[in-house]
Formats: C-alpha cells, sequence, structure tokens
C-alpha cells in the first residue's frame, strides 16, 4: 500500500486507462506549480534557445555549446554540467568531475542512468599518454538461464518478464565502476565527489519536457510498483509536469551511506540485502553471493586509426568501439569529403557500411568469457578493405557477414570531459530501457536495470543469456587523438544507434572539418536491418534518390529516436570546445 496515497489499489483501472491515453499522445494541459516547488537549487544558468526548427517539438539548435581554454564537459543535463564544471574549478581533475556527474546524472536522469545499472568508461591520462577501458557492465545472477522465461515461438518473453520486474535484473556495476575511478586516477574524496549527487537528491531537481514525457511513456510499468510511484507519479499518481520537483530522500541516503562506507556497502552490506530481498520477492533470482561476487574489468580500449588519427574506444562486451573501428576503416576507402553531407550519395555510401559492419555484430560478437570474438579481425585494415570493395556506390545490397577470422592474430547516458591538463574522459552508462525494470528497490531509491533484456533468447546467439554473464552492449564511450594529443572525446545512449552516431561525428568532424556542435548537429541516419532511417531535413528530390537506388526509407519527423550525442574538443591552438545533443537536454560549459 502507497501510504502517500491509501486508496492506490482502487485507482489502478483508472490508471490502466490513463496508460492507454498516454500512448495514444494526449497531453495532460499545462505545466503545474505547486507552492512549495521554489526554483531549482542544482539548475545551470539558463542559456539562449532560439526557437525550435522541424525534427521536433522539443528540439531547438543553439544554446548548447561552449569553449573555453581550462575544462570543457559536455552531459544530457545543464545541471549535471554545471557540477562537472565546478569539480574542475574547485581542482579536481576530469576523472574526479566524471565520478560526480556519474552519480549526479544517476539522480536527475535516473530512467537512463544511475547506482542500479552500469556503464563503460574510457579515459586517457595526460602525463603517461595511456588509455584505459574501464568495464562496469552489469552481470546476470549465477542462476540466470532461458528457464527463467517462457519463450515465444517469435523470439520474445511472455509478459515482458526480461524487461520489466526482478527476473529482468542483473548486478549492477556503477558504483564499484565510479569509485574504483575515482580512487586510482581522481584526487578527490567519496564524500567530495558525491557532496552535489546527494544535496541534488535531498532538495530535488527540475523535470524538463524529455523528463515528463519518458514517465508518460512508461507509465504502465511505473504504476505497477508502489516503491515507484512514489518518487515519479504526483500525490495523485499522474505523471509529473515539466517545471514540477521531484525529490528523492531515499536516494540520497542511500548515497550518502556509499559515501561514507564504500562499494563494500554495496555489494556486501545492507543495500545489496535491500536489493535481492526486492527483487527476490518479485521473482527474480538475484542472490548476496552474485553481489559479493561481481567485479569490474580493466583493460586496453580498442584501438584502430583513421586518416592519421588514433581511434580508442569500448572494447568487449561492447560491440561499439569494434564496430566503430570496423566503419571507419570501409570509410577509409572513400574519398568522403567530396561528398555533400546531405546528398544521397552520402547516405547511400554510410548506409553499406553500417549494414555491412551490424551484420558482422550480430554474428560475432558476445561475452568473451563465453564466445571466441575476432575482434583483431573486425578492426583490420586489409579486412576492411574487401568488405569496401562490396559496395556498389549505386544500388543498395543485402550484406551477410563477413569472416574475420583469415584476418587475427597471436572488445543509457553519455558525457565527455576534458581538462586543462589534457585528461580525456569519456562515459557512457546505462539502466537499459527507459526507466528500466521500473522497480524501485525498497527504502533505497534506487530505480533497478533491465539489462537481461540486451540477452537474445535465441539458444544459438552468441548472446544468449546464461548465468554470471555480461549481455553485448553497444555503449562506445570513445577518445580521438592527433600526434599523441588530445583530440576528441565523445558518447551516446541510444541502444544499437549509439555507434552509428558516434560513427557520424567522427567523419563529419575528421572528413568535412566540421565543428563539433555543427557535426552533432547535422543530419542523422541509422542502417542496421536494412531500412535507411533518416531524419526528415533533406530535400525531397535526396529521399527519392535513395529509394531509386533501393533503400527502404523511414523518415523519420521524430529526433530524439537519434542518439544524443555529447562531445568535447581541443582545438590545434589550445581551445577547448563543447558540444551537446539538441535531441535531448544536453548542454556544455566551459572556462
Amino acid at each position: 500500500m502507497n501510504p502517500r496515497h491509501p486508496g492506490k489499489q482502487s485507482v489502478r483501472l483508472l490508471a490502466a486507462l490513463l496508460s492507454l491515453i498516454l500512448l495514444a499522445g494526449s497531453a495532460f494541459g499545462p505545466a503545474r506549480t505547486r507552492a512549495d516547488q521554489g526554483p531549482d537549487p542544482t539548475a545551470a544558468p539558463a542559456t539562449p534557445t532560439p526557437a525550435p526548427i522541424q525534427g521536433g517539438e522539443d528540439v531547438i539548435l543553439g544554446g548548447r555549446d561552449a569553449t573555453g581554454y581550462q575544462g570543457v564537459i559536455a552531459t544530457g543535463r545543464a545541471e549535471c554540467t554545471e557540477i562537472g564544471l565546478n569539480i574542475l574549478k574547485n581542482g579536481g581533475n576530469a576523472v574526479d568531475a566524471a565520478v560526480a556527474v556519474g552519480f549526479a546524472l544517476g539522480v536527475c536522469e535516473q530512467q537512463s542512468s544511475g547506482i542500479g545499472g552500469g556503464g563503460f568508461m574510457t579515459l586517457r591520462l595526460a602525463d603517461t599518454g595511456e588509455v584505459v577501458f574501464i568495464d562496469f557492465r552489469d552481470r546476470s545472477a549465477a542462476a540466470a538461464s532461458l528457464d527463467m522465461w517462457t519463450v515465444n515461438p517469435d523470439g520474445s518473453v511472455a509478459n515482458e518478464e526480461n524487461k520489466i520486474g526482478g527476473k529482468a535484473v542483473a548486478v549492477p556495476g556503477e558504483v564499484k565502476g565510479l569509485l574504483y575511478a575515482l580512487e586510482r586516477y581522481g584526487t578527490m574524496s567519496r564524500e567530495e565527489a558525491m557532496a552535489p549527487a546527494i544535496k541534488m537528491a535531498e532538495e530535488g531537481f527540475t523535470v524538463s519536457h524529455i523528463t515528463s514525457r519518458d514517465i508518460k511513456d512508461a507509465y504502465r510499468a511505473i504504476i505497477r510498483y508502489d516503491s515507484t510511484s512514489e518518487i515519479y507519479l504526483d500525490e495523485d499518481l499522474m505523471p509529473f509536469e515539466a517545471g514540477d520537483i521531484i525529490r528523492n530522500p531515499d536516494l540520497a541516503a542511500t548515497l550518502r551511506l556509499i559515501a561514507e562506507k564504500g562499494e563494500e556497502v554495496f555489494y556486501r552490506g545492507e543495500i545489496a540485502e535491500k536489493i535481492v530481498a526486492t527483487v527476490q520477492a518479485d521473482g527474480g533470482c538475484l542472490t548476496l553471493e552474485d553481489f559479493a561476487n561481481y567485479d569490474i574489468h580493466v583493460t586496453e580500449p580498442v584501438h584502430g586509426t583513421y586518416r592519421g588519427y588514433d581511434i580508442y574506444s569500448s572494447n568487449l562486451p561492447s560491440s561499439g568501439g569494434t564496430i566503430i573501428i570496423e566503419m571507419l576503416n570501409i570509410l577509409e576507402n572513400f574519398d568522403v569529403a567530396a561528398l555533400d553531407m546531405e546528398s544521397p550519395e552520402y547516405f547511400h555510401l554510410l548506409s553499406e557500411v553500417m549494414k555491412l559492419c551490424y551484420a558482422d555484430r550480430a554474428k560475432y560478437m558476445g561475452d568473451p568469457e563465453y564466445v571466441e570474438v575476432p575482434v583483431a579481425g573486425l578492426v583490420d585494415k586489409a579486412y576492411a578493405q574487401g568488405l569496401a570493395d562490396k559496395i556498389d556506390l549505386k544500388n543498395s545490397q543485402t550484406y551477410g557477414a563477413g569472416d574475420p577470422w583469415p584476418f587475427e592474430s597471436d572488445s543509457t547516458t553519455s558525457y565527455s570531459i576534458l581538462d586543462a591538463a589534457g585528461n580525456m574522459v569519456a562515459v557512457t552508462k546505462t539502466v537499459d530501457a527507459t526507466f528500466a525494470s521500473a522497480l524501485v528497490a525498497e527504502g533505497t531509491g534506487i530505480l533497478l536495470n533491465d539489462t537481461l533484456f540486451d540477452f537474445s533468447t535465441d539458444p544459438s546467439s552468441p548472446n544468449v543469456v546464461a548465468g554470471n554473464k555480461r549481455p553485448l552492449s553497444s555503449m562506445s564511450p570513445t577518445l580521438v587523438t592527433k600526434d599523441d594529443q588530445p583530440f576528441l572525446a565523445l558518447g551516446a545512449p541510444g541502444s544499437t544507434r549509439i555507434i552509428s552516431g558516434v560513427f557520424q561525428v567522427i567523419t563529419k568532424v575528421i572528413d568535412h572539418g566540421l565543428d563539433v556542435q555543427d557535426a552533432i548537429d547535422a543530419v542523422r541516419m541509422h542502417d542496421d536491418f536494412g531500412t535507411l532511417i533518416l531524419e526528415r531535413r533533406v530535400s525531397d528530390e535526396t529521399i527519392d534518390t535513395l529509394r531509386q537506388m533501393g533503400h527502404e526509407m523511414n523518415v523519420s519527423e521524430v529526433w530524439f529516436t537519434f542518439p544524443c550525442v555529447q562531445a568535447v574538443q581541443r582545438l590545434p591552438d589550445g581551445t577547448l570546445r563543447g558540444a551537446a545533443d539538441p535531441r535531448r537536454d544536453g548542454q556544455a560549459a566551459a572556462y
């Protein structure tokens, strides 16, 4: 029973009807105001916002970039960007800022990431030039198997049990990953780095249009759980509107406990006990032993080159870095700079490259502890040359996976940071689907992941669900250097579209010499299943020509279906540029 609303059970039917209205796109009218709300204590200063252009009512170009010389940061929320910038101004390095931002995003963007999930960090240390990849991806319970769910003939799971509720939850990795980075590469204490997130959880954050939309989209799942409804629905069980304030005192207490006692309390103490109890009560199989046995992986990132630039990105169990480098290797065989970026020839070439590489992703990639993945072959230049030779520049084709084995020899929010010393950090982290499992662990304020949804239900897939396994990911925090100097750090949320989004920004900056904000703002496309998905900002003639070339087209009026890229760049004269994506709530700041 929800103590805030004793009659909750009696309104379930009404809530179900309301969810159908929400899914149909109905609005609740203008944003409400309440006497107790007041200003958001963590909000960043307002930035200029030009009028929206075609592409979605919430998409506004301009006012998101920043330029400085001492530090630059781009995140998915303005208040978190300001938190990270203040860390840099107060003497912290890029890793300190990355950890502070990570915990803060887990408060105000918990539907996308948080300590109930996991992710990846790629970082470069200015003093040594060392590049490190930290894998804090969630891991399944030891007892996880296909037998947990009823799998339908089409591969879907009955009652969405692999997506909503306790049977979808894996052991979260974010706490261990962020604290490892802080302790190994940062300069600040846990208390200093986590203080902004604790304050935000206690005092509240302002709901954006994007957050309000996400709550409405996930309403049917949120309303199932009292612990979740208490945070994300108001006293009348209605979704919060833009301008409202959300507070999460349980999460503040949880974060304070972690700041005081470290990761031990999360993986072997009372927080683990509360998460396991909640998951098991909802049918999941996580145990305290699963939490105690969880560990991160610290390895080298996958590495490649593109037209004289070094590319460092996420290694396995992410497919992202490998596939981005494979795409760039193929593209290197073409004179991309000579193509108009809004021409059918340009979109056609990128489409063919994407289809070739996504075919390889589907066939070969999974958790390397369970399957052998030919990473060296997939990022080999000669292998890419053979794939490039298959492309017909005038006609769309369908491709099967290639054979990278002969080329082998004896790897969802995102933010990027550059500091004055030249330390670079790119982080992509997630709770998986928007609002994840929809299950908040009782008494913790933690929204738990639905990472098991990332596994395949096909027994022959290298990514099939199994015990103690990390599912394949597309998260791609990526660093680009030139002549051993920082050049670009970027990443994005957005499932498999992360890969194509990061790929497109890199090539636009390098091949066409675009400013990083212009590269992010540019028309975006995607193609991994034979349908070219394209933002509706190009001419009808371009769309018609692509159809004549044999492309099945999906022209999207809605920008937020594409990944929200956040990037920072160091220019040759030492100027630092930050760029944030207009497709969500991104904001850059610098000083």
